[in-house]
């Protein structure tokens, strides 16, 4: 009897211990039935940034988390930019789009032509757009992308060996020949080349073109576009860039962007055709070094000095993404009044929102005394493909592998091709 009473007391026992348990998991499982899983696929070709995206990723998980109960994974791909247009091309054709991926904005009509963005027009932060950058991210009266990055560049210089030597930053051709022969007598490199990745050198004509286009042949693109013009008629370019490829650090094609900044900042060359982007980079190394940014003359005609006003980085969604709510509310996020300022101050970009509440870096206010003067133009519009074939080209002619007139050849071709692919 005792052993028969000891035996029904364990069951009871083990009946109500499981009893307790299944309780326990319907408690547990009760929380994660009620939250929604999601997994946004991110790409953006800005590996330098990473540390600063995941951490923001991480403020936005807690927030959709507290306020929409939506539990957020981001798988976020960073190639380079060298690679990152053709990863997400690939991926695009594919049908493997990411949910959110970075465009340049001058590329973002071909991409909305394709059927590929999300209209972003009715979106709480493209309210708060500045005018200036809205206009960039624009295509048919609709705003298909979110600026990241809104930009008055040109090339950056030493502030402190400028000073030292007494120099100031050249208006014309002439000038610039002064200050690299002042430069080359106190042995100081005039130029850094990091041509390892071709996005960097093809810089030079992204500012050259820019200046003598705007200044003196402004239906040149429009004409090229008709198969009307050559690069011929703006081979005044070279110029500048054989001044350049002539004064510049030893070894460019082992020279990455990364540790162009690293040599940059330990003041190897005194002038740098860099864009203000890699400032976060440049002060990583040396957090004391100021420098400035200035307009890169392309002929002795100052009205061709100018800034380049432009809009690189936007961050696009995907029109087939089937986490279409949270990905815009990420795209949100990026502009959002009590956490964005910090992040773009952090990353060391302009303000792009009437949410942004930071003071301004000095080379900003630099590159804005140009642009009050009436000198700074708008970044040209190429056809796709364009930019890229110049790039591959710069580095083949500081090789010596083209001539300039092989340039110019190649470089027609190209932009025959790309206006036939559109058509």
């Amino acid at each position: 009897m005792k052993k028969m009473l000891t035996l029904g007391l364990a069951s009871l026992m083990l009946i109500l211990s499981l009893s307790a348990c299944g309780s326990n998991n319907t408690a547990s499982t009760g929380v994660e039935k009620n939250t929604q899983k999601v997994e946004l696929k991110v790409q953006i070709g800005s590996p330098r940034f990473k540390e600063q995206f995941e951490k923001y990723f991480e403020q936005f998980k807690a927030k959709e988390l507290a306020e929409k109960n939506i539990a957020v994974t981001i798988d976020l791909e960073m190639p380079n930019p060298d690679q990152a247009k053709q990863v997400l091309q690939a991926r695009l054709a594919s049908n493997d789009a990411p949910d959110i991926f970075d465009v340049h904005a001058n590329d973002l009509s071909t991409y909305d032509r394709a059927g590929y963005l999300e209209d972003l027009t009715s979106q709480p932060a493209a309210e708060t757009l500045y005018d200036t950058v809205k206009n960039t991210v624009m295509n048919d009266g609709r705003i298909i992308a979110l600026p990241l990055e809104s930009l008055s560049w040109g090339y950056l210089y030493n502030k402190k060996i400028f000073s030292e030597l007494g120099l100031t930053p050249p208006q014309t051709l002439d000038e610039m020949k002064e200050v690299v022969e002042k430069l080359n007598k106190a042995d100081t490199k005039p130029f850094l080349l990091a041509f390892q990745e071709s996005w960097v050198p093809q810089l030079m004509t992204a500012l050259t073109l820019g200046g003598i286009v705007s200044s003196e042949h402004p239906d040149w693109i429009e004409k090229m576009n008709k198969g009307e013009a050559s690069y011929a008629d703006v081979k005044d370019i070279f110029n500048i860039i054989d001044l350049i490829m002539e004064n510049g650090t030893a070894k460019p094609f082992e020279v990455g962007n990364e540790a162009g900044s690293a040599d940059f900042a330990a003041g190897k060359a005194a002038m740098w055709v860099q864009g203000p982007w890699n400032a976060e980079t440049i002060l990583k190394v040396n957090p004391e070094m100021e420098f400035g940014v200035a307009p890169l003359p392309v002929s002795n005609n100052a009205a061709g000095t100018m800034i380049n006003l432009s809009t690189s980085t936007t961050l696009a969604v995907s029109k087939k993404s089937k986490n279409k709510e949270v990905a815009l509310d990420l795209l949100n996020y990026f502009y959002d009044e009590k956490d964005s300022s910090a992040l773009f101050q952090e990353l060391k970009f302009n303000l792009a929102s009437t949410v942004h509440q930071y003071e301004v870096f000095p080379w900003v206010n630099e590159a804005s005394e140009y642009v009050a003067l009436g000198k700074a133009y708008q970044d040209l519009k190429l056809p796709n493909g364009v930019t890229d074939e110049q790039a591959k080209l710069l580095q083949s002619y500081y090789a010596k592998e083209v001539t300039k007139e092989q340039f110019i050849s190649s470089m027609d071709k190209a932009w025959a091709t790309a206006i036939k692919s559109t058509h």
